[in-house]
This record gives C-alpha cells, sequence and structure tokens, in this order.
C-alpha cells in the first residue's frame, strides 16, 4: 500500500530541484557542475521531509540518478501517488468559518483536485474581498480581508511574479486596555489567481505565521 506523504508545497519544491537539475544536465553542463546540482537538489529535497522514512528517503534520492528528460518526467510521475491530499473540504464547513459575512460565495469545491493546493483561496469580487483557508495547527481556519489590485509583482506565499493584489486583514487579538474601536490590520501582496499560487508554493511557514497574526 502507497501511503501519501508529500504534501503540495514539497511536491512543488522537487519540482523546481528536477527542473534546476534538468536544465544542467540538457544543456551539456561540465560534469562538477551536474555533480553539485544533484548534491544541492537532493539536499534541499531531503531537508523537506525531516520524517520521511528509510524507503521514502530512497526514492526521493533516486533524483540524482536522472539524466534524460524522460526520465525526470517519470520520476515527478512517479511520486503523484504519494501526494498526501489537502482535506477536503464542504461549503457548509467553509460558511461556519465566515458566520458574518450573510452572503458569502463559496468555491466549487467539488471540482478541486486536492492532491495539488495547499491553501483553498478566492476573491469575492462583488465585496471586493479575498478569502483564505487552510488547516492550521490540525484544525479549519480561515481569514478573509480587502483587497487592491496592484501591477505585477511578487506574492509573499509562493514567491512567484505575477498579478497581485494587497490583501489586509483585521487581526482579532487586542491590547489589554484598547477602546472598543480599535483594529489592527495585517497587509500583504498575494497572488490574485489561487490556482497559480498552489502550483508555485514551496514553503507554508509564512502562509501559518500570517494565519496565526491574525486570527491570534
Amino acid at each position: 500500500m502507497n501511503t501519501p506523504f508529500i504534501r503540495n508545497h514539497q511536491y512543488n519544491l522537487i519540482k523546481k530541484q528536477v527542473g534546476l537539475l534538468q536544465h544542467a544536465c540538457n544543456n551539456g553542463a561540465d560534469p562538477k557542475v551536474i555533480e553539485a546540482a544533484q548534491y544541492s537538489a537532493q539536499s534541499k529535497i531531503l531537508d523537506a521531509f525531516p520524517s520521511a522514512t528509510k524507503p521514502q528517503q530512497e526514492m526521493l534520492e533516486k533524483i540524482v540518478t536522472l539524466r534524460k528528460t524522460e526520465e525526470f518526467q517519470h520520476y515527478l510521475q512517479s511520486l503523484e501517488q504519494y501526494l498526501e491530499e489537502f482535506p477536503s473540504v464542504s461549503g457548509k464547513q467553509i460558511t461556519k468559518l465566515f458566520p458574518k459575512n450573510k452572503k458569502l460565495k463559496t468555491p466549487h469545491v467539488n471540482d478541486i483536485d486536492y492532491r495539488f493546493i495547499s491553501y483553498l483561496g478566492w476573491v469575492d469580487i462583488a465585496t471586493n474581498k479575498l478569502f483564505l483557508v487552510y488547516h492550521l495547527n490540525g484544525q479549519l481556519a480561515g481569514i478573509q480581508g480587502r483587497y487592491t489590485p496592484a501591477k505585477k509583482g511578487i506574492c509573499f506565499l509562493c514567491n512567484g511574479i505575477g498579478d497581485i493584489a494587497l490583501f489586509s486583514a483585521i487581526t482579532k487579538s487586542k491590547p489589554a486596555n484598547a477602546s472598543p474601536d480599535y483594529y489592527k490590520a495585517i497587509g500583504n501582496y498575494i497572488c490574485m489567481d489561487s490556482h497559480a499560487c498552489n502550483k508555485r508554493i514551496t514553503d507554508v511557514s509564512v502562509l501559518e505565521k500570517f494565519l496565526q497574526e491574525v486570527l491570534y
């Protein structure tokens, strides 16, 4: 039985390292350069799986044996069966996360391939709001905030360049002696297209930190 152990962001990291190594091999790089690229790719991939079992490590380490384009493709395809799905969510679960939003428009959750997402994100143009849903500390968590479209730039979640927006979310925490009108907003530039962002994100620590700052 194949036990899933690769999360979407980890798979994206593997794809990134595969791309770098494949580029070195396909462009006739010096053997020493290829060897250095192999070592770098293997190290970064293994570092992303500190809890991997011995068989899992051996599977991931096969990247150093690859040379041809079809071998790289087969390697990535062989890992897809080990992808750990983002726990599926229902529209009802999402609605419970945002009880004050009476006209909440939820995404089409049945159309999502949960193997290839690290978070669930969507925009509601009518209300000018952006929503993020993630499994934080074992529980489903969601935040919402206003967004202001910007020019192409770097997303704080995936570090990719694309169409971004300034996303501002109001934190729930307040100082002990704060007035009733007190509020604090935290803003970051994020991809408008969560699908593209999910294909690029290689580290969820920034996302988790942002959620922690907003929710607690």
